[in-house]
């Protein structure tokens, strides 16, 4: 009787275990990477970032220099496609900003949050590189939480843009001052202040 009693009780705390562990895997959030233009090489923050743990990762795109935002966007949605939404934040910087918010706008799939970095002045941006790459500015209401990052001497976008997207995305919106297009250029590589805002989306 003992024996049975005993075996019971490990095949209980088993279970008990085993549904602790689905648990933690169900919940755990899954930070997916979203560089910019040229990606993000090994002394940026995105990199730091995605070097934090096993439960972040890039998004590779075919071209980082030559980008096709339908094809991009596509990527996303191909990236994530194997994990519940409600574990999925994304991790954009620069031209990565506006092709999430135009991969929210297509699929309309609600994930966890974003976290939207030095989003760049559009017009300005196709302007410069003598390229269209949308049709019009992503700029519908996103239907998860996300907070826009930006700062007040970026030479790809002027803040007044900025909040121009925090507004119309329904983001959260925080000035950090003067931190360039916030890269490892302008010292953003351990990003630990960063880090901290990225876990305010979970």
């Amino acid at each position: 009787m003992n024996q049975l009693i005993s075996e019971i009780e490990s095949t209980i705390l088993y279970k008990e275990e085993l549904n602790n562990l689905k648990s933690q895997y169900t919940f755990m959030t899954n930070y997916f990477i979203v560089p910019g233009l040229g990606g993000s090489g090994p002394e940026h923050w995105q990199t730091y970032f995605e070097q934090t743990g096993d439960n972040f990762q890039r998004i590779i795109q075919n071209d980082w220099d030559t980008p096709d935002i339908h094809e991009w966007v596509a990527t996303i949605d191909a990236a994530i496609s194997g994990y519940d939404p409600e574990t999925v934040v994304l991790v954009g910087h620069s031209l990565g900003c506006p092709t999430i918010a135009q991969w929210a706008s297509i699929f309309g799939k609600k994930i966890k949050g974003a976290l939207l970095v030095a989003p760049p002045d559009i017009d300005a941006f196709q302007e410069k590189l003598n390229v269209k790459l949308f049709n019009r500015l992503p700029v519908d209401k996103i239907n998860f939480p996300t907070i826009v990052v930006a700062s007040t001497n970026d030479h790809w976008s002027g803040i007044q843009m900025a909040q121009f997207y925090a507004l119309n995305w329904g983001s959260k919106f925080i000035n950090i001052g003067e931190a360039g297009h916030i890269n490892d250029v302008s010292g953003y590589g351990k990003w630990e202040d960063g880090l901290k805002l990225l876990r305010l989306l979970g």
